[in-house]
């Protein structure tokens, strides 16, 4: 989902999925390393802008815990911003830290969900 707000800047959704008790073919099994538990997909908003020759990508839900980075084009810096949310989530998990509820910033789904920006 992509949004053109009035300042310009580029708003777009980031899809996450955390821990998942099943495999993708369906079998049951538990991963190595993972719990057992729900699966929750977490839909982050994200702005991406351009900042003079580069694009600065940050998540305004997860930007204290470190959710910002950049790259030379919008498209590398929504890439990058994806893999910064998933460390960020994941590091958060490991130590025990509350992941961020519904909120305009953030969806949450008990369910898989799958975002596509366009």
């Amino acid at each position: 989902m992509v949004e053109l707000l009035p300042s310009k800047q580029d708003v777009a959704s980031s899809n996450l999925v955390s821990r998942s008790s099943e495999d993708c073919q369906g079998t049951g099994r538990v991963h190595e390393g993972m719990e057992a538990s729900a699966m929750k997909t977490y839909v982050f908003r994200v702005v991406i802008e351009p900042d003079e020759e580069r694009w600065v990508a940050y998540c305004p839900a997860l930007v204290k815990q470190g959710a910002a980075t950049w790259d030379q084009t919008r498209e590398e810096a929504l890439a990058n911003i994806r893999e910064v949310l998933k460390m960020t989530l994941e590091s958060m998990m490991q130590h025990g830290e509350t992941i961020p509820g519904e909120s305009p910033q953030v969806q949450v789904f008990a369910e898989p969900r799958v975002a596509v920006t366009l």
